[in-house]
């Protein structure tokens, strides 16, 4: 079994774990026991969202062990994650409250802004018309930050943050904040180091986390024919010099860059493979190896709202 966790300090004092269980396009039906094996294993991090829609499943998980005397609430990190449809500043704190009462947990420790752009309001997750894309409204993601602060003030949250910001959108939503930004969460691997924007990120003590540290090799927006960073030669070869499993070396890559990491398995063995990442280290000379695949390949766009004027990878932005 693993050490004992690792963590990052929140701006406002608190901590979050370096590695957390990730918990997007998992099956249904599974993740209340993954959630609980993570735990036994010795995760106190776990992210979830309300798109992903299993939020509730996940509450199960985390307040089964808490029943169990396993952990108290306050040893257990839970990120959350506003939907794009409830970003009118008067729909952010009722989105909050519901995700609160669905999982039973009280209070969430770290919600993130999901994405910039803003879907049409109402209960409607995918509000898409006859060709498949989004009907996104005109509301300035910075304003959703502000009624997030609101949201942080009452004490529902503990720290709040944001997620699929480029450089210059995060400057903006730091230019009006009131509240420190705790986290930026991102797509991050090495095929996508970002590091410039990590970079920054540290010079204004704003964590970062990565989503699809191993390329998400599952996504809806993955191209069959591209490879992926956890099959990448590289990677295996590496793995395999060191007695370790492709993921641990692509999850130990964003631990060593002072990144947490958010993994996601249903897999009780996985889980705790993963987790083994806290002991063992790269080497310098392995760090930048793997800095050196990168090719600013993204696999997560949701290209269905590539009509909002802020979706930050739509084409027209990305020429920007």
């Amino acid at each position: 079994m693993a050490s004992s966790n690792v963590y990052a300090d929140l701006p406002n004092g608190r901590k979050i774990p370096m590695l957390g269980l990730g918990t997007w396009n998992s099956k249904q039906g599974l993740l209340k026991t993954a959630v609980m094996s993570a735990i036994d294993v010795g995760y106190r991090h776990i992210d979830c969202a309300y798109d992903y829609q299993n939020y509730g499943e996940v509450g199960e998980g985390i307040r089964a062990k808490i029943a169990e005397g396993t952990v108290k609430r306050e040893d257990i990190f839970y990120t959350d994650k506003l939907w794009c449809t409830f970003h009118h500043p008067d729909d952010v704190e009722p989105a909050c409250r519901h995700t609160i009462e669905k999982t039973g947990l009280e209070y969430i420790d770290l919600w993130l802004m999901h994405w910039p752009m803003a879907f049409k309001r109402g209960d409607v997750q995918y509000p898409t018309d006859d060709k498949g894309n989004y009907f996104c409204e005109d509301i300035d993601y910075t304003e959703t930050w502000k009624a997030m602060e609101k949201v942080y003030e009452k004490g529902l949250v503990r720290a709040i943050g944001v997620s699929n910001l480029p450089l210059e959108w995060l400057q903006r939503v730091l230019d009006v904040s009131k509240v420190p930004i705790a986290n930026l969460q991102v797509e991050l691997h090495p095929y996508l180091t970002q590091v410039e924007l990590v970079e920054f990120c540290k010079s204004k003590g704003i964590t970062v986390t990565a989503y699809s540290p191993l390329g998400s090799p599952n996504s809806p927006d993955l191209d069959t024919n591209r490879s992926v960073p956890i099959d990448d030669p590289v990677v295996v070869e590496m793995a395999k010099k060191k007695g370790k499993t492709p993921a641990q070396i692509l999850i130990r890559f964003q631990m060593q860059r002072g990144i947490n990491v958010v993994p996601k398995s249903t897999n009780a063995t996985r889980i705790a493979e993963n987790f083994e990442s806290y002991n063992f280290e790269l080497t310098e000379g392995e760090m930048a190896e793997l800095l050196s695949l990168n090719k600013n390949m993204r696999f997560v766009k949701y290209h269905e709202s590539f009509n909002s004027p802020l979706h930050p990878f739509s084409p027209e932005n990305m020429k920007k």
